[in-house]
């Protein structure tokens, strides 16, 4: 049996996405941003900018830019995804419309900014599911930016939902919905880490997504020159709050938060190792360099395979039925 049907029997699988989101607004960032996604293939996800990328009374034409470039031959690998408009925004709907008629089956998710409740997550999920059946797509992601009091206290509602796969902490609208009582130097390092509002929001976020098998994405990093920076943040985002994703806004981003969120190649080879063991004894307990493993171990390093392959890491041929 394959290990997604021995290992999670009776729980939903955890969602696996690439490590990175890269965000783009203008469509010479967007074109650039595919370029990059061909060279390096599927390994980090790309989102284009409705809600901050178009111009005052050019959001039609945004979006239809939007829905072009992810129908188009330059989506190889179906990895592209939309930020839109916030549900009280007079373009939310026309977003959802235009890039679901024009882009649907070739969408990797859509973005929710700003909410404020599950409440409101669900009557957008109703309107997004509904353009997306008439454009003959079922299923399609949501993920959700937590960056509001409300939305921090629903949290665990809303990574329960079924359609949210991924939840990203907004931390600079965060931030400012405290009107100073959080300093400004919260958002960024080191107090990003430090901060407790801060670091009490960003894991209730992890906490919720873990519960409910959906993906953390930690906020951006805007030190766009040194990539030190970024390696760093992306390093304390997964070894101390649990974050398996991460914001670029700029492209000398990615590789190092490809490498801060991606499986060591060490831990790739012991994950290998004892699965192919546990396999071999059709999943019962085994014991691994005078160490006990059972099932609960076997589920962690089944994710660490997962999160290797969604990184584009080597994984040896032996080792393919076990992804």
């Amino acid at each position: 049996m394959h290990p997604s049907e021995v290992l999670f029997q009776g729980t939903h699988m955890p969602v696996s996405i690439p490590v990175c989101d890269h965000y783009a607004g203008s469509e010479k960032l967007m074109q650039k941003s595919i370029a990059l996604q061909q060279e390096l293939g599927p390994v980090f996800d790309i989102t284009f900018d409705c809600e901050d990328g178009a111009s005052a009374g050019n959001e039609e034409a945004h979006a239809r830019l939007v829905a072009s470039l992810i129908a188009g031959e330059g989506n190889r690998f179906g990895r592209i995804g939309a930020r839109v408009h916030d549900t009280s925004h007079p373009c939310f709907e026309q977003d959802v419309e235009i890039i679901c008629k024009g882009a649907a089956q070739r969408l990797a998710y859509l973005v929710l900014p700003k909410v404020n409740s599950a409440a409101e997550v669900k009557r957008a999920i109703t309107i997004i599911k509904r353009h997306a059946k008439k454009a003959g797509r079922d299923n399609l992601p949501v993920h959700v930016l937590i960056e509001t009091h409300g939305a921090l206290a629903e949290v665990h509602a809303i990574a329960a939902l079924p359609e949210v796969e991924c939840l990203s902490f907004g931390i600079m609208d965060f931030v400012s919905s405290h009107f100073g009582a959080i300093p400004g130097n919260a958002m960024r390092s080191p107090s990003q880490f430090t901060h407790p509002l801060v670091v009490r929001a960003k894991l209730e976020m992890s906490a919720a997504c873990h519960a409910h098998g959906k993906v953390p994405s930690h906020n951006v990093t805007t030190e766009i020159k040194d990539t030190a920076v970024v390696a760093n943040d992306a390093n304390r985002a997964a070894a101390e709050f649990g974050y398996t994703r991460m914001w670029s806004i700029h492209p000398d981003q990615i590789k190092p938060i490809l490498k801060a969120l991606s499986p060591r190649s060490s831990e790739v080879h012991e994950a290998i190792n004892i699965l192919t063991d546990a396999q071999a004894v059709q999943w019962g307990p085994i014991q691994h360099n005078g160490k006990l493993h059972d099932r609960a171990s076997y589920r962690y390093y089944w994710t660490i395979l997962q999160r290797a392959k969604a990184s584009g890491m080597p994984i040896p041929d032996s080792a393919a039925t076990l992804l």
